[in-house]
C-alpha cells in the first residue's frame, strides 16, 4: 500500500557564514493514512527543515518527498501551490499570523483560500477557538494575545480548512503545562477524525500522543519510526 507521505533520503544544506550547514542528510520516513507522528530532537536537529520540506515550501537538495505516490518537487508551480492550498494545514513555529487582521480573519484566511462560504466556515472556527480558549479573542488583533494565545490561534488556522496533512513545528513550545494538553488532546480528536498528523516537538506532553516516533540528531534520523512507540 502506498504511504499518504512517503520521504526518500532527503537531504538539505545551506551556506552560513562562508560554511556549509547539512541540516538535514539522507533521512527517509512515511506516515501512513491516519497516523500520527510525533518527530523528536534537540533544538537544531533538522525537525524543522523536515517539516518544510514535506510542506512543499523548501526543495531537498536530494531525495524525494511524495504525497499519494506523487512527488511533491517534480509539479509545477502552480500543482504544488495547490498541494500546501489543498492538502497540507502548517503550524509555523512562528506563528506567521497577520498582524493587520483580527484572530477570526487569521483563522479564516485558509478557507478563503479553498473556497468555501463564509458562513459555512463560521461554526468550524467558533468551535475551534473554544476548544483552544481563544473564543474570547477573535476580534482582537495578534499583538493584544499573548504569545501562548497567537500559537493556539496558529493552530486554529491549520485545521480550520480540513486538510488532511497536518504540520506543526513546536505547536506547544511557548505553552504552560495546562495549555499544553489542551493542544495535545486537540490534536488526538483530529487525528482520530482521520487526519495525518506530523509534530516537531520535545514536550513530553506531545511525546506521548504519537502512533510513531522518529528522533533527529545532527541532521540525521536516528531512531527508526516504528508503530506504537509512543511514551518509548
Amino acid at each position: 500500500m502506498t504511504a499518504m507521505l512517503d520521504v526518500r533520503d532527503v537531504t538539505k544544506t545551506y551556506r552560513c557564514g562562508g560554511r556549509t550547514v547539512e541540516a538535514v542528510r539522507s533521512v527517509s520516513l512515511q506516515a501512513d493514512e491516519g497516523d500520527l507522528v510525533v518527530l523528536r530532537g534537540p533544538s537544531g536537529s533538522g525537525k524543522s527543515t523536515m517539516l518544510l520540506m514535506m510542506g512543499g515550501m523548501l526543495r531537498p537538495d536530494q531525495g524525494t518527498v511524495s504525497c499519494d505516490g506523487a512527488d511533491v518537487y517534480a509539479r509545477g508551480r502552480g500543482r504544488r501551490n495547490r498541494y500546501r492550498r489543498n492538502t497540507v494545514g502548517f503550524v509555523f513555529q512562528r506563528f506567521c499570523l497577520m498582524p493587520y487582521l483580527s484572530v477570526y480573519d487569521n483563522i479564516r484566511y485558509p478557507v478563503t483560500l479553498a473556497g468555501r462560504r463564509r458562513r459555512a466556515a463560521a461554526g468550524d472556527i467558533r468551535d475551534l477557538a473554544e476548544r483552544l480558549g481563544i473564543e474570547d479573542r477573535l476580534r482582537h488583533r495578534p499583538h493584544a494575545l499573548s504569545v501562548g494565545e497567537q500559537q493556539r490561534a496558529a493552530l486554529a488556522r491549520a485545521l480550520v480548512a480540513g486538510q488532511r496533512l497536518i504540520l506543526a513545528d513546536e505547536p506547544s513550545g511557548n505553552l504552560d503545562e495546562e495549555n499544553a494538553a489542551i493542544i495535545a488532546e486537540c490534536l488526538v480528536e483530529e487525528n482520530r477524525r482521520g487526519r495525518t498528523i506530523i509534530v516537531a516537538t520535545h514536550d513530553p506532553a506531545l511525546l506521548a500522543i504519537g502512533t510513531k516516533q522518529c528522533r533527529l540528531e545532527r541532521g540525521a534520523l536516528a531512531d527508526d519510526a516504528r508503530p506504537d512507540a509512543a511514551g518509548a
